[in-house]
């Protein structure tokens, strides 16, 4: 025990003496200052987060004047970071108290069941009598129609593949004998457009000059001169029924020119009937609906059963000059200004072929939709099973082209305008191939063997 203690005093007087230099006062004084500061802040941060309101700017901007040292710009650093901890806070819009989350959950819940309910009522408005009949009107013709293409369809079907390959080879061949047949200057300016009768004797030309004539076919003499046009007449189409079924006191074709107007024509008449306006521009093509009953303008593809579109013709780089429907149905053919004939699907609602056809603007192209060239009427080969294997196109390259509408392949190019070749139409009786141009003149193109 005495050893112990002994050696304890003995360590103390061995130890270095320590030497103070000034007053303590001051450092004392420091860490009171350094202690209250602190303090002071820490009460700020605790009383905004307790009476959930924002910090004392004044109070905080008091703090900020007294800071000296490194301790102060922390606590200051505490402040500034509680500040933004609670502006956050302020700007989160999905509360976090459990009530206030179920209460917002309910809220939610009851607004999409009422739009769910929105969504799923019907509205019905009245309808006119008028449209009524319309609808009527339309099934009751499309309906038997539907049904004798199906039908026709599944006869096609019982075809032998190699009887449908000779046809296809005969049909071929017999394009390939095609030549001029017949030219008649048809006006002074440049003929645009040109249509066949029904009955295939009669053709209607329009040209520039506003004038439309109908001619005689195969002889090509002039039948009547008609004037209502006050510009380029752009679009010639012929009644379904007319030279058929249909008087020739009513309108029996249709005309349509630059200057926005729809004319209709008898074929005892140099006057037009009637004079439908409405286009703001020129009225480029016009066609009948196959009843008869109304006049198709070119434009997007049309359901008339909801009244919306039901495909738009996207692909052309140019504008698009003529259309044409082929016998089938579902293929359309569009003719451009970008030098090329597009085939369009529309049971796909997509192009399946473009056909680079012209060295220049395609300016018309049609499928042929009547009989075969060489049906007879002998033929135990059907027409209709060789219906749309081929279509026309001319363009301002000066050629009429055929084309196999089986591969789209070139089956014969026909040359003989002086210039621009502006239309074209296919005779229902297979014969003749008609086509207007830039050179004032109609050209009939047939077999070099027809005797007619």
């Amino acid at each position: 025990m005495g050893d112990s203690s002994g050696a304890s005093n003995i360590a103390k007087l061995m130890a270095k003496p320590r030497v103070h230099f000034g007053s303590l006062e001051e450092q004392e004084s420091a860490k009171r200052f350094k202690h209250d500061e602190t303090s002071q802040q820490a009460a700020i941060i605790s009383a905004a987060s307790s009476t959930g309101g924002g910090i004392d700017l004044d109070a905080l901007a008091e703090l900020a004047d007294r800071d000296t040292g490194a301790g102060s710009l922390q606590g200051n650093q505490q402040v500034l970071a509680e500040f933004d901890r609670r502006k956050r806070a302020r700007e989160i819009a999905v509360p976090t108290d459990d009530g206030r989350v179920r209460q917002r959950l309910r809220e939610e819940a009851e607004s999409e069941s009422e739009s769910e309910e929105e969504e799923d009522e019907e509205f019905f408005t009245p309808g006119s009598q008028a449209l009524l009949e319309a609808r009527q009107w339309i099934t009751t013709y499309s309906l038997p129609r539907a049904k004798r293409r199906l039908e026709k369809q599944q006869l096609e079907t019982q075809i032998p593949l190699t009887q449908m390959k000779v046809g296809r080879r005969e049909l071929s061949q017999k394009l390939k004998e095609y030549t001029g047949w017949s030219s008649q200057v048809a006006d002074e300016r440049p003929v645009s457009q040109c249509a066949f009768s029904p009955d295939s004797k009669l053709l209607v030309t329009g040209s520039w000059s506003g004038g439309c004539k109908v001619w005689s076919v195969p002889d090509c003499k002039l039948v009547t001169t008609l004037a209502g046009h006050a510009d380029r007449v752009g679009g010639v189409a012929f009644h379904p029924e007319s030279t058929l079924s249909l008087d020739k006191s009513v309108a029996n074709f249709a005309t349509s020119g630059a200057e926005g107007s729809v004319k209709l024509w008898s074929l005892d008449s140099a006057s037009p009937l009637a004079t439908m306006e409405g286009h703001v521009g020129r009225v480029a093509r016009i066609g009948y609906h196959p009843s008869g009953r109304g006049l198709d303008a070119i434009g997007r593809l049309w359901d008339l059963r909801t009244g919306r579109s039901a495909m738009a013709l996207q692909g052309h780089i140019k504008d698009i000059i003529g259309l044409d429907w082929s016998p089938n149905g579902y293929h359309l053919a569009s003719a451009s200004a970008d030098n090329s004939v597009k085939i369009w699907d529309i049971r796909a609602l997509r192009n399946i072929y473009t056909i680079s056809a012209h060295q220049s603007l395609v300016s018309d192209v049609k499928f042929a939709k009547g009989r075969s060239p060489m049906a007879t009427n002998d033929s135990s080969y059907e027409a209709s099973s060789i219906y749309g294997t081929y279509l026309t196109t001319v363009g301002y390259d000066g050629c009429v082209k055929m084309w196999s509408a089986d591969d789209y392949r070139l089956m014969k190019s026909l040359e003989g305008h002086e210039g621009k070749v502006m239309g074209v139409d296919i005779s229902k009786d297979g014969r003749f191939i008609a086509s207007t141009g830039f050179d004032r003149t109609f050209k009939l193109w047939a077999d070099e063997n027809l005797v007619v």
